[in-house]
């Protein structure tokens, strides 16, 4: 395959070669070209005319859905299969049976190899990987730019010199200038195919070897920085490098005559295929694992493992990646590292609590940033909104810097203001409390000037462990988050898992509405071991301290009353035992499905707070699902049926003498923070990063005024009253 004559010459011989070893009529091999066409580049046993005249786009037809999948279709019968796209040109109307393998390099498509056969034919698994082993040849072969362009390996409308805005999400606040460094350059294999078994083989236990003992070096470096959530991913992720399971796979494709770095690739691009074919958030954080580990192996085949990059990030670096390891972001140095770009990520993914910790903005689901930018293209990142300006022009960038001159100038305003009351102009205090759910989190407790944790989310730790932590564990984390809060109040929410939180141990049913399906309280009365062993945790933890403990997605009073009762044995059974209980107790309820506010009257019989969960309130109040982009402004929180719903409640909660408050994204945004406060809510609790603002909000309203204005507001029947409530924060002068 890699023998004489010029590039076009040797892919001519390499179909020919394929369809004689595989027994089959034709190969044909196509090339991705600019614009997503793929352009068959050579064939054996298709008409040789349709040569560099076929063009097929990326979908289209068998060979058009192996590329958009990035993966395999062996079909016995293909023109019976819907995507089957018959081209006269080519003279394939007398085949029956078609197999073709994505060609993959990097991640990236680069084509598509395809066999045929005149009769029926059932190709087997092995045939399969046979062909996609053969695939690696070829991409090496295009993507060195022998048969087209490097250039041409990317969308037509990819790269450029016009400045481009793109929008993610959220995953770390801040501002950030600075220039395009591309995560993860492909690391140049050379050859595939081994001549020796054995020393391959004995490469590879080498390879790993050296791998471990970096990522050992990590886990102390990180230790040393202090302690936090992210210790507990990076020992999870340092298991995930001994997988048998993984590792196994590499050695059978050794065995099967690839070289060390070939089988490693082999395994990514097969690990690569599946994560786009799963949706669930668990399972896709693992394969990137086991991707990224893939990545750092091939590091230590190639000689490459000594961390020179970490080393070689220039000045205002913005890291851009499709997606990354937490350990693969530890190896950089950041004091250079300004901002982090993801194609993908999320909220819980690995590398976004990590990069949290060490309070580097990051946006992802970046969808295109990859095949949009260069390296060392000037970006501007705005964290806080989930976008970036990729080459801006002057003004965009003019504009920008006075962003961040204004953003540093309102930090530091916040951070002077931090211990200023959060009270009216008319004297009535407004407790402003922060969402909590590592412990990294807890250092913004104090910079925030935040009262205390209004919801500590126990679930966070529980999602990015590998087991489920004993009894021991939790109180230790608990034990700390008391510790760092240093006499605040601290309100701990009981497991809330299902729906979108999954744990990686804890395995549950497929339900068709998991939202509102067997999660949160429902799991905890069916499984009370779960309930029983977190609560025995944080009486452990409270150790004579107050102690707060809410329990999630309260749908009636009887729910409350049998997790309450739970409480009750373990604070029991700690009487027993001569445990200290803690000095103060107080039980409360999260209300977030409707159903519980006409049961207020008998909760309060048993509850000492309620606290408002608008997420969820909103989406069940609406029936909209708020991961549903169709939904996406439907429906707006500043509306009549949200603040009657409030007002309901703060109705009910003052008549039954209940402590009240409210978390969620309407808590943390002025002008719904505004209406609650007009409606009679006097604790809110939100992301640290907002506190500040609110302050100043706060600071400038008048509730009589306001209480008024948005009694008014809740008989209008407007979609949105968003614009009414701002008119009266300018008229009043208040800060939104």
């Amino acid at each position: 395959m890699a023998g004489p004559g010029d590039a076009q010459d040797r892919l001519d011989r390499i179909a020919k070669l394929i369809a004689a070893d595989m027994v089959a009529e034709v190969c044909s091999i196509y090339v991705r070209r600019a614009g997503d066409v793929l352009e068959l580049f050579a064939t054996q046993g298709l008409k040789p005319e349709a040569v560099h005249n076929t063009r097929l786009r990326i979908g289209e037809g068998i060979v058009g859905a192996v590329a958009a999948d990035s993966r395999p279709m062996a079909l016995a019968e293909a023109r019976k299969h819907p995507s089957f796209a018959y081209r006269p040109e080519t003279g394939e109307e007398i085949y029956t049976s078609m197999m073709g393998v994505p060609i993959l390099r990097g991640g990236r498509m680069l084509g598509v190899l395809a066999i045929q056969n005149r009769t029926q034919r059932d190709y087997t698994d092995e045939e399969v990987e046979t062909m996609e082993t053969v695939s690696m040849v070829v991409a090496e072969m295009v993507a060195s730019g022998e048969l087209i362009e490097t250039s041409e390996q990317r969308p037509a409308d990819g790269i450029g010199i016009a400045p481009l805005r793109l929008d993610g999400i959220k995953l770390n606040g801040g501002l950030a200038m600075g220039h395009a460094v591309l995560h993860r350059p492909a690391i140049p294999v050379g050859r595939t195919v081994a001549e020796d078994s054995e020393t391959e083989k004995l490469r590879l236990k080498d390879a790993l070897a050296s791998m471990h003992k970096r990522l050992d070096e990590l886990l102390v470096q990180a230790d040393a920085e202090g302690p936090g959530d992210h210790i507990d991913i990076l020992k999870t992720y340092r298991m995930f490098a001994e997988d048998k399971g993984w590792i196994r796979r590499i050695v059978e494709n050794i065995e099967n005559g690839l070289t060390a770095e070939g089988a490693v690739v082999r395994v990514q691009d097969d690990t690569r295929a599946r994560m786009k074919k799963v949706d669930d958030a668990y399972l896709r954080e693992r394969l990137l694992d086991l991707e990224d580990l893939a990545f750092r192996l091939l590091q230590h085949l190639t000689g490459d493992a000594d961390g020179t990059r970490a080393h070689m990030l220039p000045e205002e670096t913005i890291l851009v990646a499709r997606n990354m390891g937490p350990a693969d972001l530890l190896d950089y140095n950041r004091s250079n590292l300004k901002a982090l770009i993801l194609e993908e990520g999320s909220s819980t993914s690995h590398v976004a609590i990590v990069a949290r910790a060490l309070q580097i903005p990051v946006i992802g689901r970046v969808k295109g940033i990859l095949d949009r930018v260069e390296p060392m293209d000037p970006i501007l990142v705005d964290g806080g909104n989930g976008l970036c300006y990729i080459r801006p022009g002057d003004e965009v960038r003019s504009a920008f810097k006075a962003s961040m001159r204004m953003f540093e100038e309102k930090r530091a305003h916040y951070r002077a203001a931090k211990d200023l009351p959060s009270i009216t102009k008319d004297g009535v205090e407004i407790s402003l409390m922060m969402n909590a759910g590592l412990l990294i989190d807890m250092g913004h407790l104090q910079d925030s000037g935040a009262a205390g944790i209004g919801l500590y989310r126990t679930e966070v730790p529980f999602m990015v462990r590998s087991d489920f932590p004993d009894t021991t564990t939790q109180a230790e984390l608990y034990s700390a988050i008391l510790d760092q809060a240093e006499g605040k109040p601290v309100t701990f929410r009981t497991l809330d898992i299902g729906g979108d939180k999954v744990l990686p141990y804890f395995h549950e049913m497929q339900e068709e509405n998991p939202a509102m399906g067997w999660r949160a309280i429902r799991i905890a009365i069916d499984r009370p071991g779960l309930m029983r062993g977190q609560l025995r945790a944080l009486i452990q933890a409270s150790n004579g301290r107050p102690l707060r403990v809410m329990f999630p997605m309260v749908a009636n009073a009887d729910e409350f009353v049998q997790a309450r009762a739970m409480l009750d044995k373990e604070l029991s059974r700690a009487t027993r035992r001569g445990l200290p209980l803690p000095s103060e107790l107080k039980v409360g309820a999260m209300l977030e499905v409707p159903s519980l506010i006409f049961q207020l009257d008998a909760l309060a019989k048993k509850a000492d707070f309620i606290s408002i969960g608008s997420n969820d309130l909103l989406q069940f109040l609406f029936a909209s699902d708020r991961g549903n982009p169709r939904m996406d402004g439907r429906y707006d929180a500043l509306s009549a049926p949200v603040l009657n719903v409030v007002k309901e409640v703060v109705q009910r909660a003052q008549q039954n003498g209940l402590e009240l408050s409210v978390c969620g994204e309407m808590a943390g945004q002025p002008l719904e923070a505004l209406a609650l406060i007009g409606l009679g809510i006097r604790t809110l609790s939100m992301s640290p990063a907002n506190i500040g603002p609110l302050r100043d909000t706060v600071r400038a309203c008048t509730v009589s005024a306001l209480s008024d204005f948005t009694e008014a507001l809740t008989h209008r029947p407007d979609r949105s009253l968003r614009g009414a409530m701002a008119s009266f924060a300018r008229d009043h002068g208040i800060t939104v």
